[in-house]
């Protein structure tokens, strides 16, 4: 397993997403892909509420393709 953070969790619509960490490296308006290929852009993975976190369910797509790599 790695050291270091490669993807992280953020509520977007429709579910809380899994982004490799280069997506939070994006320009707001440019759009980033989801490990599910979910896309949104890039500045809806910023600045993210706890009421966010708790609306949105997890994307089970996202969970699934990162356990099957791991």
């Amino acid at each position: 397993m790695a050291d270091y953070l490669t993807y992280v969790w953020r509520p977007v619509t429709g579910g809380r997403h899994a982004f490799p960490i280069a997506a939070t490296k994006v320009p707001a308006a440019e759009s980033v892909k989801a490990f599910c290929g979910a896309e949104t852009d890039a500045e809806q993975l910023h600045d993210r509420s706890e009421v966010d976190w708790i609306r949105e369910d997890t994307c089970m797509r996202c969970w699934h393709t990162l356990t099957t790599r791991l």
